[in-house]
């Protein structure tokens, strides 16, 4: 297997983990702060694999797209921990962001014309008792893997 055809595999790994993404919530599934910034390295790479397959300078686009990779990885590890209470998140999306003064009604999506507030640190099974961000994190080491198997064949 050719280093291209790898960077394409990776490439339309991070698409669909995107494309998933947007199809949950446009189901209904509304995402929470960490999840939109789990989106930003895989949309990052999408683009590197876009750049990487119209050039011959793939040895370096696939370092990149493995430390892409590594960023979606972290951030889903970080939030699947955050979920789990293993350790605190970022105040601005979690219960313990001082949001507990608020009202309940101010949480709903009525009460202010937009979409509901969704928590960070809200355990929500999805599939098989993990989490949407369990799945980013175990997606995004094998995107890791296609990226780094691109780079050695470079």
């Amino acid at each position: 297997m050719t280093p291209r055809m790898v960077i394409i595999l990776a490439t339309t790994g991070s698409a669909s983990l995107l494309a998933g993404a947007f199809l949950f919530q446009w189901l209904g599934w509304a995402p929470c702060k960490m999840c939109l910034w789990q989106r930003w390295p895989h949309a990052v790479a999408v683009a590197i694999g876009v750049l990487a397959y119209f050039t011959t300078q793939t040895k370096w686009l696939s370092g990149l797209g493995a430390l892409t990779a590594l960023v979606a990885a972290g951030l889903g590890v970080y939030h699947s921990g955050v979920e789990l209470k293993w350790w605190l998140g970022p105040s601005s999306c979690t219960s313990s962001g001082g949001l507990d003064g608020l009202a309940g009604a101010a949480l709903l999506p009525s009460a202010t014309n937009g979409p509901a507030l969704v928590l960070c640190d809200t355990l929500t099974p999805f599939f098989m008792e993990l989490t949407m961000a369990n799945y980013n994190a175990l997606f995004s080491i094998g995107l890791i893997a296609l990226w780094a198997i691109a780079l050695r064949k470079s």
